[in-house]
């Protein structure tokens, strides 16, 4: 695409100077090539002028000008070059580079923005991983938005992407809702009963419980064991989670139970490694591993005086078997209060000799929900918090998935109710769909009148040279770009903000231009816009559907 052309051309230019004796090879890959911020410092800028100053010991300056004149001997891509503050080179490329970027996208069509840079690399993403004790939470719903986009934008770069859900059903937590939910049975059937001090208190519980009196009428009341209750609870849990993520559009290739671990011998072959290694020791009955080892403040323990393991124990466990499935590339999305087991668990990965690195960590902040600009308490029937079953009946899907994708991972999400359920232009997820939807009706009412999408080998695209024209050419061109940014830095926001501000480049354009001339239909330049309009359809549907959103032709 451009980008990659242009940067050819810079990189030849720096080669030129280096062969000309003009400066060394000393910032050889050490400057960039960007879109400047501002408007009108020129299509793209490139700092090499300065980032060579201070390794050559030269004026900044006196350096962009010899690379004004190294750059400028090129005629097919710039039309201007200019020097700007310290020593930035600002480049701006002729129009016709843009408008060539319609035959491209009209050919490639569905695939346009998807590519094959990952090349099969194998990468596994885990997330939800929500522990089986209650209905999915808004705050689970982010990491769920989140995990999804970014698996949906590392598969449209060309990487093998494997979804796994740990399921949590192993441990003091599991205990506890068989106890919550054995104390409701007790109470359905008026016998006396102790709640956990710190059990499981949703109506939810209640309702399991009385799923098991249909069924088993009074045979548990004897039970001491609290494991029955707890497989029940589980499975309705379990069948509750999977409902809402099916709801969502998400699917995962597998769940991992934390059972296997312990089932498998896991847990007692990363002690004892650990223990071989010199890195785990006794004290105060507990066992305790040597972070202090790998540069943390203090030790941890990892297997309590109980006997009981701490939450850490399992995850290095769980992450060491994911190394031997050789996964290129594993990535984490986990909520913001595991900011402190992260890093542990790579501590115990690097102290089984297994390379951290490979292991990237994505950690979300917490949503609020506001109405009238205040915070919303929903209904508690099915737990002690807001669930995203509760949000997706409110606003519907697509609207959810949008705005959980809207903010950085570690920015706090205010979802505001009242904008959401809008179709006002301030609605983004409407402002987005809607930019679609009228892109389709232009070309619905261009085939009422007879009209049909010219090939482009009959199309005179120098005709699209309006300002606005040329920005929404600028724009189509950075989309596979700006997917490849979103994808590798796991950053799904990008993405949406690319959305938004098409969207609001052809709204822009679509109030102050017409596409079809009702007067003279069959003029030139309606054959170009009308191109121009079907490109931008492709990119939106292309973009929505990437992040799993739909793209409708109505509104």
């Amino acid at each position: 695409m451009i980008l990659e052309r242009l940067q050819k051309l810079v990189d030849s230019c720096f080669e030129k100077g280096v062969s000309e004796g003009e400066w060394s090879s000393k910032a050889a890959g050490k400057y960039s090539l960007e879109v400047p911020k501002r408007e009108g410092h020129g299509d793209f800028s490139t700092n090499m002028a300065m980032v060579m100053a201070g390794m050559e010991k030269r004026n900044p300056r006196e350096l962009a000008g010899i690379i004004l004149k190294l750059l400028g001997e090129d005629t097919e891509l710039i039309e201007k070059l200019e020097i700007a503050g310290p020593g930035c080179v600002n480049i701006f490329l002729k129009p016709e580079v843009w408008q060539g970027v319609l035959s491209s996208v009209l050919s490639q069509g569905e695939t346009f923005g998807y590519s094959s840079i990952g090349k099969g690399k194998k990468v596994m993403v885990e997330f939800v991983s929500a522990n089986p004790t209650g209905p999915l939470s808004i705050g689970h719903g982010r990491q769920a938005i989140l995990g999804d986009a970014i698996a949906r934008l590392l598969e449209a770069t060309g990487h093998s992407v494997y979804r796994e859900y740990y399921f949590n059903d192993a441990g003091r937590q599991m205990r506890v809702l068989g106890e919550s939910t054995r104390a409701r049975y007790l109470e359905l059937h008026g016998k006396p009963f102790e709640f956990p001090e710190d059990g499981y208190q949703g109506d939810y519980i209640r309702e399991i419980a009385q799923e098991l009196i249909d069924e088993k009428g009074d045979v548990l009341l004897a039970e001491k064991d609290s494991l029955p209750f707890t497989e029940k609870a589980v499975e309705v849990i379990f069948n509750d989670i999977s409902s809402t993520l099916k709801r969502m559009g998400i699917v995962f290739d597998n769940y991992y139970n934390e059972h296997s671990l312990y089932d498998e011998g896991h847990i007692d072959s990363v002690v004892k490694e650990l223990r071989d290694k010199g890195l785990v020791y006794e004290k105060d009955d507990a066992v305790w591993f040597k972070t202090t080892e790998f540069g943390h403040d203090q030790d941890r323990v990892i297997i309590k005086k109980t006997g009981e393991p701490t939450y850490r124990l399992p995850d290095i466990a769980y992450h060491r078997e994911k190394f031997r499935r050789n996964f290129d590339w594993m990535i984490d999305v986990f909520g913001s209060d595991h900011i402190a087991t992260v890093p542990d668990v790579m501590a115990g990965l690097e102290a089984l000799g297994y390379d951290s690195s490979k292991v990237t960590v994505v950690l979300h902040q917490f949503v609020t929900l506001t109405r009238n600009g205040k915070q919303v308490k929903m209904s508690t029937r099915k737990a002690t918090f807001v669930t995203v079953d509760e949000l997706l009946d409110m606003v519907g899907t697509d609207v959810a998935r949008f705005y959980f994708m809207m903010r950085k991972a570690d920015s706090q999400l205010e979802f505001d109710l009242d904008l959401a359920t809008s179709e006002e232009k301030e609605n983004p997820v409407y402002y987005v769909q809607y930019g679609h939807a009228r892109l389709c009706a232009i070309l619905r009412r261009a085939r009422g009148n007879g009209l049909r999408i010219p090939e482009v080998t009959d199309v005179d695209f120098s005709l699209l040279k309006e300002p606005e024209e040329l920005q929404l050419l600028k724009r189509i061109t950075s989309f596979p770009a700006s997917v490849q940014a979103a994808a590798l830095d796991l950053e799904p926001h990008r993405a949406i903000f690319f959305l938004m501000e098409l969207a609001g480049e052809w709204h822009s354009y679509y109030n102050k231009h017409k596409v079809i001339d009702p007067e003279n239909v069959e003029q030139k330049i309606t054959d170009a816009r009308l191109c121009l309009v079907t490109a931008l359809q492709q990119v939106f549907k292309n973009g929505l559907e990437m992040l799993g959103l739909s793209a409708p032709e109505k509104m």
